[in-house]
């Protein structure tokens, strides 16, 4: 059973910063693609940023600049660094494994507010 567990999430005032992550708790991780999405209140979820098993990244316009994939295949784990935060990036944040479209985890909640 592929179970995928995003942290890291809070309250953060704009221009700050969080660092969220995401543990895949089973031993497929390194192979694969990973991709972090949003979904803020009344909007589709949106693709934010992808990284593939060579390290290839690939971000959103409304991202780039602020916003770095990584991963860590020893630690099984994805990271999401989140610089210069806008009150638009308040959404409730997901990892995902490209090659389990329906495979999603809770998701952590990313407010952006004075």
């Amino acid at each position: 059973q592929v179970q995928l567990v995003e942290s890291g999430g809070g309250l953060v005032q704009p221009g700050g910063s969080l660092r969220l992550s995401c543990v895949v708790l089973r031993s497929i991780f390194n192979i694969h693609t990973m991709d972090w999405y949003r979904q803020a209140p009344g909007k589709q979820r949106e693709l934010v940023a992808a990284i593939t098993n060579t390290v290839t990244t690939n971000y959103a316009d409304a991202v780039k600049g602020r916003f770095t994939i990584s991963r860590d295949n020893a630690q099984n784990t994805v990271y999401l660094q989140m610089n210069s935060l806008k009150p638009e990036d308040t959404a409730v944040y997901y990892c995902h494994i490209r090659a389990y479209p329906t495979l999603w985890g809770q998701g952590t909640q990313v407010t952006v507010s004075s």
